[in-house]
């Protein structure tokens, strides 16, 4: 139906005198059995003319009832899309019960999806309910669960039922929890047929044809989220043109064994040149296929590692990455066994962000040959990092451009060690310091009068009795009842 501000005007000028509308239609079927009561006997059995043909009126269209009953019949689709458009999100879930109109209009406005039941999308009833999706989640529905059971359970992006007829030992997330990668890929293949214009797509378990597919017919695909990867996957991934995120995810323990290594690294990164964000969660590889990831993707801007399994000596890559401006660290069991002198090593000149967060650093070589790495670093974020002390950041000495640290939940850094690794700094203007036990809890010292921004709440359990001041909590029975005669002034007593 074609759209036009004509339409529009008129549409909204006969919404606005709906009232009068009605009140000349209402009075007009008065008018009109009034008249058939007042005829006598003989002409009301009198049968009409049909020698011409009667002419038909456009207010037969809107029956009385129904503008009395459903006013939105006024309005065209495009209005009321419009119109829906507008409502907060929060509001517009009981939208679909108001009519079938309604529900079809509401699908059309839904642009992202998780799928729960994998035959939802091979029936084809997704497409038909949803037709303009853009972003659409798999990993649920490529879960096998039974139903049958009130127990969900929860691993990583992924959440599925327990069957009562299940035993505990195989309650726990593995393989055979999965759909067959041949199953997986029909169904990338039917959402391939019904989402052309996809642009983010999170699916486990997929082959290399399944994602050749999904890359021949969804040209505007950006970001894709791959689980339970390995290396022949990827070759599919050389089809997406236009891939900008990718997220890979290798071995999981006591899960899956998936393996994603330098070989998937290498033809990862010949095949997908344009992209500007790389997480790999527990994948493998080396100095190898980092490199290979920064000599080929040239607009690589943002690298995230968690909880890798790569080998000895592979942050020695990362200075190739030329316009990385992001590197982050998380849930790793360590960083790197750097065996290489720090003579070798690089930096990464456009890096900006250097964030740390769930790791644990315990060797200071290691953690040394980092900072110089990200020496180029504005922000500095550690959180809740596991073994760095005061000897350890001392190394952080060798950053020159810092203009924002934010410590939380180191806690054994101290006051004399925080201050003796930033005192040269002289571009810091923002400190954030949050429950870190052995800085105290007191008056920031002279070499913090400078910043402009100064977050101060190092010590948790300072914070935690200043917040329970005056509410009688946290104290012992004796102190609240001093005397044995209070206790018998209480009701009951």
């Amino acid at each position: 139906m074609a759209f036009s501000p004509e339409k529009e005007n008129q549409n909204s000028m006969w919404f606005k005198h709906k009232k009068a509308l009605n009140h000349v239609l209402f009075t007009m079927r008065r008018h009109s059995l009034t008249s058939k009561q007042t005829q006598p006997q003989n002409q009301r059995q009198r049968p009409p003319l049909t020698e011409f043909p009667q002419p038909t009126s456009k207010i037969q269209d809107f029956p009385l009832t129904n503008l009395v009953s459903d006013i939105t019949l006024l309005l065209s689709d495009e209005i009321l899309l419009k119109i829906l458009a507008r409502v907060p999100r929060s509001q517009r879930n009981s939208n679909f019960l108001v009519s079938k109109r309604w529900l079809n209009l509401q699908g059309r406005l839904v642009r992202s999806i998780k799928i729960l039941g994998w035959d939802f999308l091979v029936s084809g009833r997704l497409f038909l309910r949803f037709p303009n999706l853009i972003r659409v989640h798999l990993v649920n529905g490529c879960l096998i669960s039974s139903r049958n059971f009130g127990v969900i359970c929860t691993h990583e992006a992924a959440s599925f039922h327990i069957g009562s007829d299940v035993e505990v030992k195989d309650w726990f997330f593995n393989e055979k929890s999965v759909l067959e990668a041949d199953e997986v890929d029909r169904g990338l293949k039917i959402l391939a047929s019904g989402c052309p214009n996809l642009r983010k797509l999170t699916v486990m378990n997929a082959s290399e044809m399944g994602i050749l597919s999904v890359a021949e017919e969804c040209p505007t695909l950006q970001e894709l989220e791959l689980h339970m990867c390995n290396d022949q996957v990827l070759r599919g991934i050389a089809a997406c043109q236009n891939l900008q995120v990718l997220k890979l995810t290798g071995a999981v323990d006591a899960s899956y064994n998936s393996l994603v290594s330098d070989l998937g690294l290498t033809i990862l990164a010949q095949g997908c040149k344009k992209l500007v964000k790389i997480e790999l969660s527990r994948c493998k590889g080396s100095y190898e296929g980092i490199k290979a990831i920064g000599q080929c993707c040239q607009t690589l801007e943002e690298l995230i590692i968690c909880d890798h399994r790569m080998e000895d000596g592979w942050i020695f890559a990362l200075p190739y990455c030329e316009k990385l401006k992001t590197l982050r660290f998380l849930s790793c069991k360590q960083i790197d066994q750097v065996s290489g002198a720090d003579e070798h090593l690089g930096s990464c000149s456009a890096l900006e962000n250097l964030h740390i967060e769930k790791c644990q650093l315990r060797y200071k070589k290691v953690l040394g040959a980092l900072f110089i790495v990200c020496q180029n670093a504005k922000d500095v974020v550690l959180k809740n990092c596991w073994g760095i002390d005061d000897d350890m950041f001392s190394t952080a000495s060798g950053f020159r451009r810092v203009r924002s640290l934010s410590l939380e939940g180191c806690s054994l850094i101290t006051t004399d060690g925080l201050e003796s690794a930033i005192i040269s700094w002289n571009e810091l203007q923002s400190l954030k310091v949050k429950s870190c036990n052995n800085i105290k809890d007191c008056a920031p010292s002279s070499a913090f009068s400078s910043l402009k921004d100064l977050k101060w709440k190092p010590d948790s359990r300072s914070i935690l009795s200043a917040n329970l001041a005056g509410t009688g909590m946290g104290k012992k029975g004796y102190r609240i009842f001093k005397r044995s005669s209070d206790w018998k002034s209480l009701p009951g007593a």
